[in-house]
């Protein structure tokens, strides 16, 4: 077989925005951002991002362009005779490889050109948008695949907001495609919106994308108290989500939910979380993931906050909101703590391991003021080096006056600088 010729590679697009259980799956974009893009607490897709539709045409020259990258890595030693954490370092190598075949046949990486965050963005903001390429370049598209393979190559993740817009013929042919090109693809998955899943023609629709090959589609409830979604404007009731969810489920998807403690503020904490368990044991989701609120500049809920129309909820409120929730849902389901934002990694699959989580959360509770505050901070920090994989500089110079033998005391942190250091911590967080 003939050598990839490398100036034939071509960056393809990639789901930035993704649930973490693919956060190593294969992605390809079907359409473009959110074009609902309303959420009050969302920070996703905004900054005159524009919804779009991609052609059928230009997804299959995604996944076509997906496979002769992986096949170039193959042939320059990526992944033989298997793929190993030392495939890394040769990636970067081939990346710089095939940039130095493309200035040396005249051709220039227009999506490698720096991305300035901008001017209205906060500081906060320009440190995650640095993570997300609209445009991703060849370096990026050679680490998302060796990503996949090293992580066994058999899942894959169609985005971006809602695949349910999409006729269920789309989504076969692009199927088809992946399966033809990457073979060993077992798991296809996609957002989705309720509202969608709730909507008259759903029924057939919903059937129709399980028959196309899609195994999962992954939603956004966050609450399922109807004051609370018409506050942060979700544009859907609790009524419709349980429905659409049911009508997901009866199509034979495997259907994984997203709840968001905190979102009610502490005036409706303790609604949001019994109204939330209510809605999920109607609708039964096989994954419920916690995602604890976080709020960014920019967004309706931040300037909610400033008004004072919105009250944030303290981090124990927001735990007592995952208890209830524990305590609450009395269908067989799987609980997940999947998300940066969460302060304790509470997992389980309930009925069975309800005492056991109860306990790790009232283990929380229990401790003085004190020792909540060092186990939030060593809490974000942990979560903080797991997400990125080392401490950034800024980071390292406010820590460094408490680090003893290469480890963070917590307990030498004078108070005022306690929770001030937490929250920057948590402020770098990848919900």
């Amino acid at each position: 077989m003939a050598a990839t010729d490398l100036l034939t590679l071509r960056p393809f697009e990639i789901c930035s925005i993704r649930p973490p259980t693919e956060t190593c799956s294969l992605t390809f974009r079907l359409t473009r951002n959110c074009y609902w893009s309303r959420c009050s607490f969302c920070p996703v897709y905004k900054y005159h991002a524009r919804f779009s539709r991609r052609s059928m045409e230009e997804v299959l020259e995604d996944i076509d362009s997906a496979r002769r990258c992986d096949d170039a890595m193959f042939e320059h030693g990526i992944g033989y005779p298997v793929y190993t954490e030392g495939d890394i370092r040769r990636a970067a190598g081939f990346s710089e490889q095939v940039r130095r075949a493309w200035w040396e046949g005249g051709r220039i990486d227009e999506t490698e050109a720096d991305e300035l965050p901008e001017p209205w963005m906060d500081e906060r903001m320009s440190w995650f948008m640095q993570w997300f390429r609209d445009k991703p370049g060849i370096e990026e598209c050679v680490r998302h695949i060796l990503a996949w393979r090293i992580e066994g190559g058999t899942t894959c993740f169609l985005g971006d907001s809602d695949g349910l817009i999409l006729k269920p013929d789309f989504l076969a042919r692009v199927i088809a495609r992946i399966r033809l090109r990457f073979p060993t693809v077992e798991r296809f998955t996609i957002y989705g919106r309720t509202k969608s899943a709730f909507s008259p023609r759903s029924g057939p629709e919903l059937r129709g994308i399980r028959e196309a090959g899609v195994n999962r589609f992954h939603f956004g409830l966050e609450s399922g108290n109807d004051e609370v979604l018409r506050r942060v404007n979700k544009g859907v009731t609790a009524a419709e989500q349980t429905r659409g969810l049911i009508k997901a489920r009866e199509a034979g998807l495997s259907v994984s939910v997203y709840v968001m403690p905190g979102l009610g503020g502490s005036p409706l904490s303790k609604a949001h979380a019994l109204d939330t368990a209510a809605m999920i044991n109607r609708s039964r989701p096989d994954f419920v993931r916690l995602r604890s609120l976080e709020i960014f500049n920019g967004t309706g809920l931040a300037l909610a906050l400033k008004r004072g129309d919105f009250v944030e909820a303290d981090e124990e409120t927001v735990l007592r909101e995952i208890r209830t929730l524990v305590e609450c849902i009395d269908v067989e389901t799987r609980i997940f703590s999947d998300s940066a934002s969460n302060l304790l990694p509470v997992y389980g699959s309930l009925p069975g391991d309800r005492e056991g989580m109860l306990a790790r959360i009232d283990r929380y509770l229990d401790l003085d003021a004190r020792a909540k505050a060092e186990f939030s901070l060593i809490s974000r920090l942990e979560a903080f080096i797991g997400q990125y994989g080392t401490i950034t500089g800024d980071i390292g110079a406010r820590i460094t006056p408490y680090v003893r033998n290469g480890t963070i005391d917590a307990g030498t942190v004078p108070d005022d600088e306690l929770y001030s250091l937490m929250r920057y911590i948590r402020s770098r967080l990848m919900p």
